[in-house]
């Protein structure tokens, strides 16, 4: 058996016996993929992991900076109360549309907004708008940019609020600082910005499983 068949394996396993099956989850799968969406979701364990980080943190608000299909969306939305307020930004007219779809599929369209358009341009927006600080941030969008998304998750959150960063081990390249890869160039930004900002305090753990090699950072906001 391969390494990679291994990972998947315990992956299933993990997945039957801790995430059951999901019709709503499934169909914005299956929506997502019959749109030509790119098969780049989290795992049903790691949406779960986020639905269970974001309950323990006691999220009212929360901000998802990439929504592809609405899949991490709706693990996340099914965290909050249900005056919670959700909102997630979005390049691809086309994705949000989905994402739309799904989200109103599960029950999740008063609390979810989808917003679209480049995130560096729409996070100047929102903070104009002067809302309340989010308790949790998904960062979860295009790589190059993850150290600038870190430092507007910094202005948009309170002291206690938690910030995950997702995919930043890219398959090891993120070791090597002499690579001109953006998307390494631009987790290793952010990870040293986690590393030493007066802010923040974080770590970063290496995954394997049915997405293959990967990894995740956890920084809380301190006061």
């Amino acid at each position: 058996m391969s390494e990679s068949q291994l990972w998947n394996d315990v992956d299933d396993y993990f997945t039957s016996l801790l995430t059951p099956a999901d019709d709503t989850l499934a169909a914005a799968l299956r929506d997502s993929d019959a749109a030509g969406l790119p098969p780049i979701h989290v795992a049903p364990n790691q949406g779960k992991l986020l639905q269970l980080l974001a309950e323990i943190q006691g999220a009212r608000r929360i901000l998802e900076i990439g929504t592809l299909g609405g899949y991490s969306t709706i693990w996340l939305g099914r965290a909050l109360p249900a005056d919670g307020r959700l909102i997630t930004f979005e390049y691809d007219p086309a994705h949000a549309e989905v994402a739309r779809g799904n989200l109103a599929r599960a029950g999740l369209d008063k609390i979810a907004e989808v917003r679209v358009g480049p995130a560096l341009e729409s996070l100047p927006k929102l903070a104009e708008e002067n809302p309340e600080p989010f308790d949790f941030v998904f960062i979860d969008a295009d790589k190059v940019n993850n150290s600038h998304y870190i430092e507007w998750a910094l202005k948009l959150t309170r002291p206690g609020s938690l910030i995950v960063l997702d995919n930043v081990a890219r398959e090891g390249r993120v070791t090597d600082a002499d690579s001109t890869a953006g998307d390494v160039q631009g987790t290793r930004a952010a990870l040293e910005l986690i590393a030493a900002h007066p802010k923040l305090s974080g770590t970063a753990i290496q995954t394997v499983g049915s997405k293959g090699y990967d990894g995740f950072a956890l920084a809380r906001v301190l006061a």
